[in-house]
């Protein structure tokens, strides 16, 4: 058999999937996420789960530093970059990561890279230049990363949400969203009991959010880690544990949680006593759902369905709606959003937002209170879309978060009494500080006149 798809050898199986989910999302037009692309070619083949562990690592990483690795490769590619071409550059970028980022051997990462190149018949005659580019990353890789570290702002993320952020947030907060990014994110866990005996448990600290727990360099993997067996607790980012409990739910309170998957705000409205019906339109994603809830002996009823299709009932005390967004405040853990997604994809999350939050108000009682969030940076998605909505119901009014509800953080309430995390937050001495971006507004309906 050609040594080149031989997957006897060591390690080229993974790179060979790494390079395939980056090829894929980077000639998609769709958004489409790293996992969803990833998972499914991981099962197709077969492989180990040491396998797919080193394949996510290396694509995770490959967009984690892409405008670093991009502008690295063109600068030293005679022709230019082959954007047009994905298969190549997907083969030059994870090779390159793992020479920059990983902790692999350069002549590895070279030589896998290269067997890679031989192995498709399009792109063996190139396996020499493959070769060239990669042994030169390595011989010039301490400069290449002092470069990409002095302005990652600039270099390591695109140009669009660059200036975004810099409109919104000012130039100082997004160089620290653009570091924050780079440095990736520790693992938070949300412990609905006995967090401090948790914390303890797990070597984890304690977040000043309250009911959070971060462990800073996990390596074990999450299903082997104390209290995951005994559903004492649920991975989620501080940030995003935040709008339920901004809704402040009681026991025996009617709860509607939309687009609800995966599922960690539901726990914590379950958790609360609520009784909650979680609603999503990936029946996929609502089962999964439904096992973590099962592993953490919580119930919620389910529906498998558009939200935009419920009955206005005016059926609930709360709603949570943790709308579908560009999800820019993820890029901390799902680095590759910051490639797939485009300005354009703006317009139409916006317009689905604005229908998802008018379906929201028809199901309250009177009196009911709504929070909606999203995890997206972008002020359209978050500010405006609460200023919008308020406009076209004057039946409901804002009722401002105080900073005590969020762990005394005052920096995560803005003048208007919304929650607004940045991934710069919480920078101060940490290698691996920082939370989720995300946005909240707690709306409440008036009551009928007696």
């Amino acid at each position: 058999m050609d040594d080149q798809h031989d997957d006897t050898v060591a390690g080229l199986p993974a790179r060979r999937l790494a390079a395939a989910s980056v090829a894929d999302l980077l000639g998609a037009r769709s958004g489409t996420a790293l996992d969803d692309v990833l998972d499914p070619a991981a099962a197709r083949a077969a492989l180990p789960g040491q396998d797919l562990g080193l394949a996510r690592a290396i694509a995770t990483t490959t967009f984690r530093h892409f405008g670093v690795i991009r502008h690295a490769l063109r600068a030293r590619l005679a022709q230019g970059l082959p954007e047009d071409q994905p298969k190549l550059l997907a083969v030059l970028a994870t090779g390159a990561a793992q020479i920059l980022y990983l902790n692999v051997q350069d002549h590895a990462a070279v030589d896998l890279a290269v067997r890679l190149a031989k192995g498709d018949g399009r792109m063996r005659h190139l396996a020499g230049l493959v070769n060239a580019v990669l042994r030169r990353v390595s011989r010039e890789k301490t400069a290449i990363r002092a470069e990409g570290d002095a302005d990652p702002l600039g270099l390591n993320t695109p140009a669009w949400l660059a200036a975004r952020w810099s409109a919104a947030y000012g130039a100082p907060a997004a160089r620290g969203i653009a570091e924050a990014h780079a440095r990736g994110a520790p693992l938070d866990l949300t412990v609905p009991a006995d967090a401090e005996i948790w914390a303890e448990r797990l070597g984890a600290r304690l977040l000043p959010t309250g009911g959070s727990l971060r462990l800073d360099d996990a390596r074990t993997p999450v299903p082997q880690l104390p209290g995951f067996a005994e559903g004492a607790w649920w991975v989620q980012d501080a940030a995003a544990a935040l709008p339920a409990r901004l809704l402040g739910v009681r026991p025996g309170e009617r709860v509607a949680d939309l687009c609800a998957a995966p599922g960690g705000k539901t726990a914590q409205l379950a958790a609360a006593g609520a009784r909650v019906l979680a609603v999503d339109r990936s029946a996929a994603r609502l089962r999964r759902l439904e096992e973590n809830l099962g592993r953490l002996t919580l119930s919620a009823e389910t529906l498998a369905a558009d939200a935009l299709a419920l009955p206005d009932e005016a059926a609930y005390d709360a709603v949570l709606l943790d709308a579908p967004c560009t999800a820019t405040g993820t890029i901390r853990r799902h680095p590759d959003v910051a490639w797939t997604k485009r300005e354009g994809d703006l317009a139409r999350l916006t317009v689905l937002q604005a229908r998802l939050l008018d379906k929201a108000a028809g199901l309250l009682h009177p009196g009911g209170r709504l929070v909606y969030c999203t995890c997206s940076l972008e002020p359209e998605e978050g500010e405006a879309q609460a200023e919008a909505f308020l406009a076209r119901h004057p039946d409901f009014r804002r009722e401002p978060v105080a900073p005590g509800e969020v762990g005394g953080e005052a920096g995560f309430v803005t003048a208007r009494g919304e929650l607004r995390t940045l991934p710069c937050h919480w920078p101060a001495g940490e290698d691996r500080g920082g939370l989720d971006g995300f946005f909240a507004v707690r709306l409440r309906r008036g009551r009928n006149p007696a």
